[in-house]
């Protein structure tokens, strides 16, 4: 095939601007997918995806098109659109040479198109700018472009008018593709070796991992011996072949082209989003801008039931096989038994990771509330990385404390803005610059600590926004910390599983509603038991849960009363002797109430 009959794009958009249903109409125009096999969200095959209604794995698909009495391969990768998958939509805009942008006509530009946007020109796309959901009633069409117009600096004869949903619209896009996008270029005319882009993979029982690829250079054949730039793993190309977008086996694919290559490994991180691949026996030079993404949220998951403790570790391995950004490790808690610290990219990846534990390997997992990585400086001088309370220094040892902030986008309409900016301040925001836009709507730059953002912020957003206000974030820098342990005592001994790092101005407000929590959730024991949360080495929180009650003198009727009073007396100094040395084995039950919310 001809380079420049080649055109590789993607669409960015915001959550829910109709990225998927435009793909779809896409498929249709250019016959990719007979009528009778068509169904919606064809892209997204994830069970996750079709019920949620988002993209969670990018989707690479080629498809043909006539235009001009010449035949065109179009090569779309429909991209997540979450903040989270952000590092995945990067290294898919490395792959492409251009970019719908997507802006629903009935909602206009929101926080994540400015995201999304952004990276688009640092990879040097061309920018395709179209409206979607024109057909619905509420579309705003001559608003939103004026919005587009100032976004981009074009003219509104540059604007698409399209809908997903009607098809309105769709054939004119794609011929502007062909029309305004770069065909694909080879970076080294070099015929005896070959050099490709790894911007996805997925694992496969029978296959091992197949990876996804955007040939730079040369071509790979079936057979192929080939190696990866970063992990130096050799394998041999078991197969190779392009998306229609289910897999189809070619005997080749040539610069230009994107496709994937069956490579029979079944370990884990040896594949890496962003990696690249090159012929073993004539090697090229990696290509430039790779980067492992780090976890930023973790949470500490165990199995109901300790006998699935090895079918668990099964499972993260075998995720983890398709999702080279999630990392875990093996922990042990006295109470919960063992488990796994599991590391995510953010609280949408962690909450997937966990419904796909549930749902593809029957698990019932009891998930701890996610926190962030610390870096802690101790008093003589060592630096830690916490991740997890139990890591945490005592209150006595600790010299200074770093976290992770972020910069946020938040974009709502004005009236809003009260309740959000009391949102903020409860949560530690620190707003900046604000931008009003021509519609009522105001965009604020905020920074804030990525803990508070995890602490329920975007549903308390939804909330006091009447579910108008978009947001987008992005890691921005470590800043001093104002934190703390909170430690929960039952019967004078600590409960580990119950620590927690909290915000220092927070403190007493948690230690109060977790004594609150535990006082409800756990029974009674023969002896008073004192609940206590202890924050910087004092007890800030506290409450007895009586004892049970037993009447010693109900088999005793009649006689003397002093009898009863010496069998009261012994029963009064047995409960003593007993909350004195008596423990409280705290079931599980209790630690499931108090890990739910």
């Amino acid at each position: 095939m001809n380079l420049s009959h080649i055109r590789n794009f993607s669409i960015i958009a915001h959550i829910d601007h109709g990225k998927s249903t435009l793909a779809d109409r896409m498929l249709e125009v250019t016959h990719t997918i007979p009528e009778r096999k068509m169904r919606d969200q064809m892209l997204d095959t994830m069970e996750l995806e079709q019920e949620r209604g988002i993209t969670i794995k990018m989707q690479p698909v080629r498809m043909e098109y006539g235009y001009n009495n010449q035949n065109y391969i179009l090569n779309l990768i429909d991209t997540p659109g979450h903040i989270d998958f952000s590092y995945e939509v990067s290294r898919a805009l490395k792959a492409v040479e251009g970019s719908i942008l997507l802006v629903d006509a009935t909602q206009g530009v929101q926080a994540q198109t400015f995201t999304t946007l952004e990276m688009a020109k640092k990879a040097g796309l061309k920018i395709i700018p179209a409206l979607s959901k024109v057909d619905s009633p509420l579309a705003r069409v001559e608003e939103i472009k004026e919005e587009v117009m100032n976004l981009l600096d074009i003219d509104p004869d540059d604007i698409l008018l399209v809908s997903g949903k009607t098809g309105e619209g769709v054939p004119e896009l794609i011929e502007r593709i062909i029309e305004q996008v770069e065909p694909p270029t080879e970076i080294i005319a070099d015929t005896t070796s070959s050099r490709g882009l790894v911007f996805d993979f997925e694992y496969s029982n029978h296959k091992g991992v197949i990876i996804y690829v955007r040939l730079m250079d040369g071509q790979i054949k079936k057979g192929d011996q080939m190696i990866f730039g970063t992990s130096k793993k050799k394998f041999f190309a078991l197969d190779v072949g392009v998306f229609k977008p289910d897999a189809q086996s070619t005997d080749c694919i040539s610069a230009g082209e994107i496709g994937y290559v069956v490579t029979g490994i079944k370990e884990a991180k040896v594949a890496q989003v962003g990696d690249t691949v090159t012929l073993f026996k004539n090697q090229l030079e990696t290509l430039s801008g790779y980067m492992e993404p780090t976890p930023v949220v973790w949470a500490s998951v165990y199995p109901e039931s300790t006998d699935d403790f090895e079918l668990l570790k099964t499972a993260l391995g075998r995720l983890q096989l398709s999702d080279s950004s999630l990392s875990f490790e093996e922990e042990v808690s006295g109470t919960l038994g063992r488990g796994f610290r599991v590391g995510c990219l953010g609280m949408l990846h962690l909450e997937i990771i966990s419904e796909r534990l549930r749902r593809e390997f029957n698990l019932d997992l009891i998930v701890t509330s996610p926190s962030v990585t610390y870096e802690v400086m101790k008093k003589n001088g060592d630096m830690v990385t916490v991740y997890s309370a139990a890591l945490f220094p005592d209150h006595g040892d600790v010299a200074m404390i770093e976290e992770p902030w972020v910069e946020m986008k938040i974009i709502s309409p004005s009236e809003y803005l009260g309740n959000i900016m009391q949102l903020l301040y409860e949560h530690e925001g620190e707003t900046g610059e604000t931008i009003t836009f021509g519609d009522g709507r105001t965009q604020i730059i905020v920074h804030m600590p990525l803990r508070e953002l995890m602490r329920n912020f975007f549903d308390a957003l939804k909330s006091v926004s009447s579910g108008y206000a978009s947001i987008s974030y992005e890691i921005n820098e470590m800043r001093s910390a104002d934190v703390t342990r909170l430690d929960v005592l039952v019967a004078e001994e600590p409960v580990a599983a119950f620590s927690r790092i909290v915000s220092t101005r927070r403190a007493d407000q948690e230690a109060d509603e977790t004594v609150e929590k535990l006082y409800k959730a756990l029974p009674r024991q023969m002896f008073v038991v004192k609940i206590q949360a202890k924050v910087l080495g004092k007890i800030v929180a506290s409450r007895k849960l009586s004892a049970m009650k037993k009447d010693v003198t109900a088999k005793l009727y009649g006689g003397d009363i002093t009898r009863k009073m010496k069998l009261r007396e012994k029963q009064k100094k047995g409960k003593k002797k007993m909350a004195a040395m008596g423990k409280v084995n705290i079931s599980h039950d209790v630690f499931l109430k108090m890990m739910k919310k």
